[in-house]
């Protein structure tokens, strides 16, 4: 009777979430083939099951989170989070920007709030694969921006897959500030997205230095997709000092850490 209750939607979402409790990962075309819907409906039930259970988007497909991790929050979430620490990381982060400067950024709140300080700087070049943060910077006259197109992950504003990787792949980036969602040993920079994950490894490839951008909550976290490993990186802005074996490795590694000055 409970079967009868459902409609054909429910009924079809609660079969994909049983494709992912056995199998622990499903692509689109698993379920097409599957359940016999098309590619658009597989993919519009993949996004309302990451809504309601414990399921993560993947490229092409989803992964079953058989240990609930901590689920990405909406750029609108983290906007209230450690607000005055990311200005504050932001602030420094631009101190560190010169004329005749390349910069990349990635999509975040930091990074967002990076763009904020550089708005009415001259002489540089913005390169950015963030929607809000393009726009951001749009009537900027003395930055020349350059924008990675792709598909538009909602919960970032980030612009991701092949099209990004391969706008990203063909240019020179003098400085990098990468937002990430963790940083810890040994598991190093990660994210949530795995998408987000692949384009920040080619922003990394094509940059001579990279800045990790990121707050004391993201100190110790590890979230489900790596980008890189902590040595990969130049240098850390952070809130706080970094202690125990995080800054014993980031030492021996010869890695800066820029510690942001409260106001």
């Amino acid at each position: 009777m409970q079967e009868q209750s459902l409609t054909k939607g429910e009924q079809r979402r609660q079969a994909i979430l049983g494709m992912l409790k056995q199998k622990g990962r499903v692509s689109v075309q698993d379920i097409v083939d599957t359940l016999g819907c098309s590619e658009a409906t597989a993919r519009r039930d993949l996004d309302a099951l990451e809504q309601s259970d414990s399921v993560i988007r993947t490229i092409g497909g989803a992964i079953y989170d058989a240990y609930h991790t901590v689920k990405e929050a909406s750029f609108e979430e983290k906007t209230s989070l450690s607000w005055v620490e990311k200005e504050r990381i932001a602030a420094t982060a631009a101190s560190l920007v010169e004329e005749g400067d390349i910069i990349g950024l990635s999509g975040g709140t930091t990074t967002y709030l990076i763009a904020k300080q550089l708005k009415e700087r001259s002489g540089i070049t913005v390169v950015t694969n963030a929607l809000n943060i393009a726009m951001e910077l749009a009537d900027s006259d003395g930055i020349q921006l350059v924008v990675a197109g792709g598909v538009l992950r909602h919960k970032s504003y980030e612009l991701c897959g092949p099209l990004a990787e391969k706008i990203v792949d063909s240019l020179n980036i003098g400085k990098m500030f990468l937002g990430i969602d963790g940083f810890a040993l040994p598991q190093g920079l990660t994210t949530h997205s795995e998408s987000e994950a692949e384009i920040a490894k080619i922003l990394i490839k094509r940059s001579e230095r990279t800045f990790a951008v990121f707050d004391k909550s993201k100190v110790g976290r590890v979230s489900l997709f790596s980008i890189a490993p902590v040595a990969s990186v130049h240098a850390c802005i952070t809130d706080v000092p970094l202690e125990g074996q995080l800054r014993e490795e980031l030492r021996k590694s010869g890695i800066r850490v820029y510690v942001a000055k409260q106001k």
